[in-house]
């Protein structure tokens, strides 16, 4: 699949590849990237609800840029939400496979908590260190997506570590933050799992990334993002996803984008998201 999106300074031309069926490891979904190097700037990172990891393998570098310029190329690990401010993608013929893997998950298959990351965009090669550059040269040697994907699925199976692990009541938290679309109550989290308010924070925020409060506005935020960019009526779609009205939907988008809702809902990545995570599936990894 192609996707163009045509701007004053040009155009953004991506291709996206889908594996065919899901894979093997849950809470792990996989995507590939081809840009045809047009020389555009890059569309704008819209904050989701999963830990990203970047292969990068092309002739040019993936780069990620934030609001001060400051760049990051190759293999990129992002936490949940990127950080603060927003982010840009950027480069030219740059190829890469993106994998989104549940915080529950990721900790085993990176082998650092997503509390950690701490929302930052990091360089593998600082996390992996020779490993992710033979990843990139092995990625570079095969030419079909469906053989990428595989050899990924492969790699991060071979890193699977049991040490790394989620304490149940966290897990439990997450479940519910996500089956309820962001629409719970810390308090009574706490309580179902038999937790103190306090000691569910200090937890999650470590294992997580996010406190429970922020996770469960960034699984709200996702949701509204996702039925802005599909037309729905600002006012109906603050109405459906949870928030209070119009108002606090456009002071969540704000925070999380630095944009009104009406123009987020036309930036590229929303688009290109769709197509690459496509709406009939989950738009985050709940396991």
């Amino acid at each position: 699949m192609r996707f163009t999106v045509r701007r004053r300074a040009g155009a953004i031309v991506w291709d996206v590849a889908r594996p065919a069926r899901p894979g093997r490891l849950p809470g792990v979904g996989m995507t590939g990237f081809r840009d045809h190097g047009t020389g555009a700037a890059g569309p704008q990172v819209i904050p989701h609800p999963a830990v990203t990891l970047a292969l990068d393998f092309g002739a040019g570098p993936l780069v990620v840029a934030d609001a001060v310029g400051r760049e990051r190329s190759g293999s990129l690990v992002a936490g949940l939400g990127f950080g603060p401010g927003p982010l840009w993608v950027r480069g030219a013929h740059f190829e890469a496979v993106q994998v989104r893997l549940s915080p529950l998950v990721a900790p085993a298959l990176l082998g650092i908590s997503p509390g950690e990351l701490d929302g930052a965009v990091v360089s593998l090669d600082g996390l992996w260190g020779r490993e992710a550059a033979r990843a990139r040269e092995r990625l570079a040697t095969v030419a079909a997506w469906p053989d990428r994907f595989a050899l990924v699925g492969a790699l991060l199976a071979d890193r699977r570590r049991t040490r790394w692990s989620v304490d149940p009541e966290v897990a439990r938290a997450w479940h519910r933050i996500v089956a309820g679309g962001g629409r719970v109550r810390v308090d009574g989290l706490a309580a179902e799992v038999g937790w103190s308010r306090k000691r569910l924070w200090t937890r999650f925020r470590a294992q997580i990334g996010l406190p429970p409060k922020q996770a469960a506005k960034l699984v709200r935020f996702d949701r509204a993002a996702h039925r802005l960019a599909a037309g729905g009526p600002a006012a109906r779609v603050a109405a459906d996803t949870g928030y209070a009205d119009q108002a606090h939907l456009h002071r969540d988008v704000m925070t999380f984008t630095g944009l009104t809702p009406a123009t987020m809902a036309g930036e590229p990545w929303l688009a290109v998201d769709d197509l690459a995570w496509p709406t009939t599936g989950p738009t985050h990894l709940s396991r």
